[in-house]
Parts: C-alpha cells; structure tokens; sequence
C-alpha cells in the first residue's frame, strides 16, 4: 500500500517476477471500465504479463463499495490460495484495505428522531451526563470516550436506542470477520514529501498528453453519467468533468487536478501513519529497485513466502 504515484504497482511486477503470486487491485478507480489514463491503470500488455483481479469489473454507472470489494477480494484471495499462488494486494484506498482487514457490520436503519432527541438531551443535561448513562448500558464504548467527546457519545447512544445492542456487540460482530490469512504489510512512499510532489506533477503531465481530456470526454458524452457518481468523483476525473462542463478553464482544470491528487497523497499517509504492523519501504531514487529492501525486511519477519529467493 502507499500513496499514488509512490511506485506501489513497479514494485508489485517485480515482486511478481520473484513470487509465484497473483495481484489484486485494491484501488476504487481500477474497478471501473473506461477510467484508464485517469487512474493509471496498467496497460494491457502489463495485465497479461501481470494479471490483476477486480480491475475493469464495473461500469461506471454501476457503484462500487467497500463492502462490494471485501467480498470480492476475500473471494479472490481464496483461489488464488488455493492455487498455491500468493495473493498480492496493491493499492492506495485505504479504505478497502480497512474494510477487508477489520471486516464491516451493517448495522440496522436507525431513526433521525433517536439523534435529535440525545442532541436536545445533551443541551439540558450536558454531554458528561449522557457519558455516564453511556456507562451503564455500554461500558465498553464508554471506558474509552471523553465525557465531552460529544459526536462518539452520541453515535454509541443512538446506536443502543435504535438496535436495542450496544456499539461494543456490533463491533465485536465485525472484529470475527478477520480474514483467515497471515499478512505482511508493506508501505511505499518516497523518504522526502518532495519527491512525491515531482512525482505526480510528472504523472499528471503525462496523462493530459495520453489523451485524458479525451477519455473523461466519452464517459462525458454518454449522458448516463453524472458528476455524484463515485467514478465521475475519482481525483482528476472530477476536475476534467467540470471543464467539459464549462465551469473551469482549462489552466484552472490542470492546477485543480494536481492540487487534488496532493490533497489525496496527504490524506493516504494520513492513514499510513496510523497503521498498525506496517513495514516501511522509503526510496529516494524512483527509478531505483525496492526488491532489495524488501527482501531484507523480510528477512527480519517471521513470514515463510516459498520460493521467494
């Protein structure tokens, strides 16, 4: 895993070259059929030498989720293990790899009034009060809020009230659905903020000259597509629709483009910092191999991968 444009899909070709592995795409563009130049996808001589699972599997009028894609990838993962191959994840959407790792609860439609009624509650009594009924039907949730940590107080409450089961239950419910794998995390990501920056400014001049205009054009001129969708709202696909629309120029377009494909870079690591179990690979060249770095980081785990060497 790793931010865009951190070199996550080079390392994972020459992984392949040395693993008897199998990629699968965790990316929430890559599913998609026409976002190509866009979203960097493979090419197709990459995908038959490097084949991929769960990529160009929807239409882009056809949305897919988090949950959508645990299915998908466990599924994946599954035969491909049973195979004998090794599954390799790949991907920057951080919050499918969450969903697949912690698993996901669905929880019953809870009504608006059960919130509005603790928020006029909370104005009366105060949020420390409502912490301590939080205590007595979920001291679980509660031991580990603030008395004043208003939003979670309130999430926990209104769950107890509209299911009748404490926060603690559903949680518990969807820790059991932890795939039954043993993982190696490993995160890509240049040693200097600044090579990133170089490294999608150079990305995203590349994709304007392949013809990106061109391509969100055709989804453009379909006239089933509109700007909410998820794929219509992936980083770069979102500022080339509001230029054929005639909102932006086409300057503005590009700055808009790389100012949001940044604000991704941030918002992955922002979840890489949390991760838990992660092993780092930093480059400073980024045309350098990360092979061997990996190796030696494996070398330090207790994870057995056959025939790696």
């Amino acid at each position: 895993m790793g931010p865009t444009a951190s070199g996550k899909t080079r390392l994972a070709f020459e992984l392949c070259d040395h693993l008897n592995a199998e990629i699968i795409s965790v990316d929430s563009a890559l599913v998609y059929r026409g976002l190509n130049i866009g979203s960097a996808k493979p090419t197709a001589q990459e995908l038959q030498r490097y084949p991929h699972r769960l990529v160009d599997i929807r239409d882009p009028a056809n949305p897919y989720t988090a949950a959508d894609f645990r299915r998908d990838a466990l599924a994946a993962m599954a035969d491909i293990t049973a195979q004998g191959k090794v599954p390799l994840l790949v991907g920057g959407t951080m919050l499918y790899f969450k969903a697949l790792l912690d698993g996901l609860v669905e929880l019953p439609p809870i009504e608006p009034t059960i919130r509005a009624s603790i928020e006029r509650q909370a104005k009366t009594s105060g949020w420390p009060a409502l912490h301590a009924e939080l205590t007595q039907c979920d001291p679980e949730t509660a031991a580990n809020l603030h008395p004043n940590h208003s939003q979670r107080i309130c999430r926990a409450l209104e769950v107890y009230r509209g299911t009748g089961r404490p926060l603690s239950h559903w949680r518990r419910q969807q820790a059991e659905q932890a795939p039954p794998y043993r993982l190696l995390q490993i995160a890509v990501a240049p040693a200097e903020r600044t090579l990133l920056h170089q490294r999608i400014e150079q990305r995203l001049t590349t994709m304007f000259a392949s013809g990106f205009v061109d391509e969100v054009r055709q989804l453009y001129q379909r006239g089933d597509l509109d700007r909410n969708l998820p794929a219509i709202r992936a980083v770069g696909y979102r500022q080339v629709w509001e230029y054929l629309n005639g909102e932006i120029s086409e300057s503005d377009m590009q700055a808009k483009a790389l100012a949001a494909t940044r604000q991704l870079a941030k918002r992955q690591f922002t979840w890489l910092r949390k991760w838990p179990s992660l092993h780092w690979l930093l480059w400073k060249d980024a045309e350098e191999s990360l092979l061997p770095a990996l190796f030696e980081k494996l070398s330090d785990v207790d994870f057995p991968v056959d025939g790696l060497y």
